[in-house]
Formats: structure tokens, sequence, C-alpha cells
């Protein structure tokens, strides 16, 4: 697009943000949970689960509250470095679930109009992708506070400088869109106005899910192309027939 008609389409967007600033919100959700890697699964504890320090699971008679594991997928590709999000989390670690969304008015008040349903759709998405960046920032340096002292500049915002990661749901380093099934069942989304579909989609579909990670060499990557053999243990693990698992990891096969 000219940079005259990003001038221009960015102008729209602002006079309806202005517009609608006292009809509309967007919505968060996150908490921080004590956390450690199992292979390739990252296990959230219970606030006394496996107090001897001992592997645990969900089904292990010694923890008193019940573990939830968050099954990851490991690069397979010859020619990748082979990495999976459980290797940036350590043995007495944690880390932060998080859900962002906006009001359901965004998709459903402006039927009539296909430009404005579209601009405020695009507002929408562009909105929960902001608000989850901003509840990124409280989490480190106020909530988590493991980076209490950071201060970005907009532009090393926009270049991601900071310690750690927020990766989401659906995107290349954590493609199984139905662990947001696993994340509702930490976070309660109902609570912020999400429903998930059959498949774990998110309805508003303006809605970013996902995890947060402080390893400060936790590196965005992309999973790629999985084979048979990963594809089973992956719906082992999170258990699921295989069959289930390949309608949610088809792109990656």
């Amino acid at each position: 697009m000219p940079q005259q008609g990003r001038a221009e389409l960015q102008a729209e967007a602002e006079e309806r943000l202005r517009r609608y600033a006292d009809r509309y919100r967007a919505h968060a959700v996150f908490e921080l949970f004590d956390a450690y890697s199992d292979d390739d699964d990252i296990v959230v504890r219970g606030t006394r689960c496996d107090e001897r320090g001992t592997r645990c699971n969900e089904r292990d008679t010694r923890c008193e509250v019940r573990c939830t594991r968050i099954p990851c997928l490991r690069q397979q590709q010859q020619g990748s470095e082979f990495l999976c999000l459980a290797d940036f989390v350590g043995k007495q670690d944690k880390i932060g679930v998080f859900a962002t969304t906006v009001d359901h008015g965004f998709e459903t008040d402006f039927d009539g109009d296909p430009y404005e349903r579209m601009m405020m759709q695009l507002i929408a998405d562009r909105l929960a992708e902001a608000t989850a960046e901003r509840l990124h920032e409280e989490v480190r340096k106020r909530y988590w506070g493991y980076a209490p002292d950071e201060q970005l500049s907009f532009s090393e915002m926009q270049q991601e400088r900071w310690q750690g990661i927020r990766p989401a749901v659906g995107y290349p380093s954590l493609p199984d869109t139905s662990l947001n099934f696993v994340i509702d069942q930490l976070l309660n989304l109902h609570q912020i106005g999400i429903r998930l579909t059959e498949s774990g989609a998110m309805k508003p579909h303006a809605s970013v899910s996902g995890l947060m990670l402080a390893h400060p060499e936790a590196r965005y990557f992309s999973i790629g192309k999985i084979g048979e053999d990963q594809l089973a243990d992956y719906a082992r693990r999170r258990g699921v027939p295989v069959e289930l698992m390949r309608k949610f990891l088809g792109g990656n096969l």
C-alpha cells in the first residue's frame, strides 16, 4: 500500500478509536504459575504439588493439588536447531499464562456496513495484540518483576528487545489451537468473554492467548514439519486420539 494510503487508513482508524473510546473495551486475564520442564512438557504445578521435587504428572497420587501439563512440539526437520518451548523452562521456574480479547460488539455491531465492519475488525485485532503487549510489559516489570528496570523506547518495543518471549497459541512455535482448552482450564477464559469452538478457536476472533517465558535465551522459532512419530507422541501427551490431533496439526504434517 502506498504511504499516502497507509496514512489515510491510520487516520481513519484513530478517528474511530476516539469515537468509540467510551463504548468498547479490551480485556485481559493472566496468571503466574510455578512450573518446570519435563522432557517436552511444561508442567504447571499446584501450590503444594510435588514438594519433594520429584517427577509428577496430573495423575500422580503424591500431588495434593493437580498439575497441568502443557505439551510442546519440538523442531524435527534437518537443519533446524531442534528447539522446543520447554527448553526455556527450568526445573524450578515460573511461567505466565494469558489471554486478551475485545468486546463482542466489535464483531456484531457493524454488520450493516461492510467497510465499517472491516475497519472495526482490523481495529479489534490490533487492540487485542496491543493489550497483550502492554500486559506483557506490566508482567515483566511489575507482577513477575524479572525486569523491573526495563526502559525501552518505542522502536525497541517494536523490535521486541525485552527479555523473554510471549508465544501465542496458533503461532509457529505453538501451532496447536486445541491448547486453548488447557489455557481455559487454567484461566477460565469465559471471565473475559472468550468462548472456544470445537477446534479450540477463540471467539471473538480478535483474541490472543499464550504463554510468557522469562528465560534470557528464549526466542521465537517455527516448529515446521513434524513426522508421524512426533504426532503420535504429542497426541499421547495431549491425551487425544492421533487422528483428532492430525486435524489440529495438519499444517505441520
